[in-house]
């Protein structure tokens, strides 16, 4: 199994970024999939999640009106559309496969996002 992410980097507030999370290793349709943050000094945050089919998604309220969260089941990738970015989403983002009731058994590597002007 592996999740492998790209798309994070330094933005301005006011700023877009878009992560993404290409996976390899199981039928990436059948599970729930998250994004976590851990900002500087700070425990794991869940941010957002979806549901197999795409069908239904989550947000914290932190971020709800802001972030979009899809996927693209024929190229198992999982995406984090971030906009209006605030200093204060600055953090290392994770993909993770799982939902909070159940947990997470695979996490990707983790990308930095910088909030800052």
């Amino acid at each position: 199994v592996q999740l492998v992410e790209s798309g994070g980097g330094l933005v301005q507030p006011g700023g877009s970024l878009r992560h993404s999370c290409a996976t390899a290793g199981f039928n990436f349709s059948y599970y729930e999939m998250t994004w976590v943050r851990q900002a500087p000094g700070k425990g794991l945050e869940w941010v957002s999640g979806i549901n197999g089919a795409g069908s239904r998604t989550s947000y914290d309220d932190s971020v709800k009106g802001r972030f979009t969260v899809s996927r693209d089941n024929a190229k198992n990738t999982l995406y984090l559309q971030m906009n209006s970015l605030k200093p204060e989403d600055t953090a290392v983002y994770y993909c993770a496969r799982g939902d909070s009731m159940d947990g997470y058994d695979y996490w990707g590597q983790g990308t930095q996002v910088t909030v800052s002007s």
